[in-house]
């Protein structure tokens, strides 16, 4: 199969290979997908640069996210059959060192969910890590119906989908974003308030809307830097769902204000949370696809071989939804 590795960490047009590499075979357990789709992640991209890990397998297909075709099954596969179209999550993690920036990918079946026959593959391979990342934060920690919840970032991959998956939710929901392009993306998501931090004083305008009491749950795309305005935002008995925290990656907590109001802190990366959980989330955004048109924002579509470019356009920093490599296209 055509795919693309990397042997060492550094810049992606000098550690990318394109080229070709065994297809491989689905074990028991496991389907093989064809993959039509790859989603690139900060994540991704972070791993492969050096300065999110340290490289944990001598060779590394990178990207997590995709979508595809089932097109070969593992003994005791019970869920899935060739032919079936699939979006799935976490493919390198987990101990899989090959991910989806290649033709073929095979992993466990717990890892793959069917994909609407409305969808395109561009656009299934944004559900992926975005997707469950946004429910997590949401849903663990109980409903949402009636309850306000602040959605930071809320025009980013995570926070577009949290934005439309609280309104499905049943909660009411505050969009912070930092320009007026981001702004109406995050009113399109359904979002009831939209608060550009750049230009307005997000604790004043939240404080109004909430009519003094705060929000019940935040989404929070970067924990240190927004700590200090957030707490002023909470109401008692409230949760942080922190799944980034880019500003600063050693905050000093305020325990006492948490404590005082009975914050609970839920810190979460995808790939550590248990699978029971992640289960429910499939199932759920399952559901919610089904329950109507959804908003799927692609910032952008790449060649195979331009793996390396999709890098570089996910850390420019200023897309506007989830990069995708075109894992059919090789050039």
């Amino acid at each position: 199969m055509r795919a693309v590795w990397y042997e060492r960490t550094g810049p992606a047009t000098e550690v990318l290979t394109f080229g070709e590499m065994p297809t491989p075979v689905a074990a028991a357990g496991e389907v093989r997908i064809r993959l039509e789709a790859s989603g690139v992640n900060p994540a991704d991209v972070g791993r492969r640069g050096g300065n999110y890990r340290a490289m944990e397998y001598p060779r590394v297909i990178p990207n997590s996210d995709g979508a595809g075709i089932v097109d070969q099954v593992g003994d005791g596969v019970k869920r899935f059959k060739v032919g079936d179209r699939v979006w799935l999550f976490n493919g390198q993690r987990n101990g899989r060192a090959f991910g989806t920036a290649a033709e073929f990918i095979a992993l466990p079946e717990h890892l793959v969910t069917p994909l609407p026959d409305r969808l395109s593959f561009a656009q299934g391979a944004t559900l992926g890590i975005p997707g469950m990342t946004a429910w997590c934060c949401l849903f663990a920690d109980g409903p949402i119906v009636g309850k306000t919840v602040l959605v930071t970032g809320g025009a980013g991959a995570v926070g577009h989908y949290a934005v439309q998956l609280a309104k499905w939710g049943g909660a009411e929901v505050i969009a912070t974003v930092s320009s007026s392009l981001k702004a109406e993306q995050a009113r399109r998501a359904g979002a009831d308030l939209v608060i550009n931090y750049k230009e307005e004083d997000v604790v004043a305008k939240v404080t109004a809307f909430t009519h003094q009491r705060g929000v019940d749950r935040v989404v929070d795309v970067d924990f240190g830097g927004n700590l200090a305005t957030t707490l002023k935002l909470m109401a008692v008995n409230s949760t942080i769902a922190v799944y980034a925290t880019n500003g600063n990656c050693n905050p000093v907590m305020p325990m006492r204000e948490l404590m005082e109001k009975c914050i609970a802190l839920r810190a979460l990366v995808l790939f550590a949370l248990p699978p029971p959980l992640l289960a429910v989330a499939q199932a759920d955004i399952t559901k919610w696809l089904a329950a109507g048109p959804r908003l799927h924002n692609i910032a952008g579509q790449f060649a195979l071989s331009e793996t390396a470019q999709a890098h570089q356009a996910v850390e420019k920093g200023d897309k506007l939804g989830t990069v995708i490599v075109d894992c059919a296209r090789s050039h």
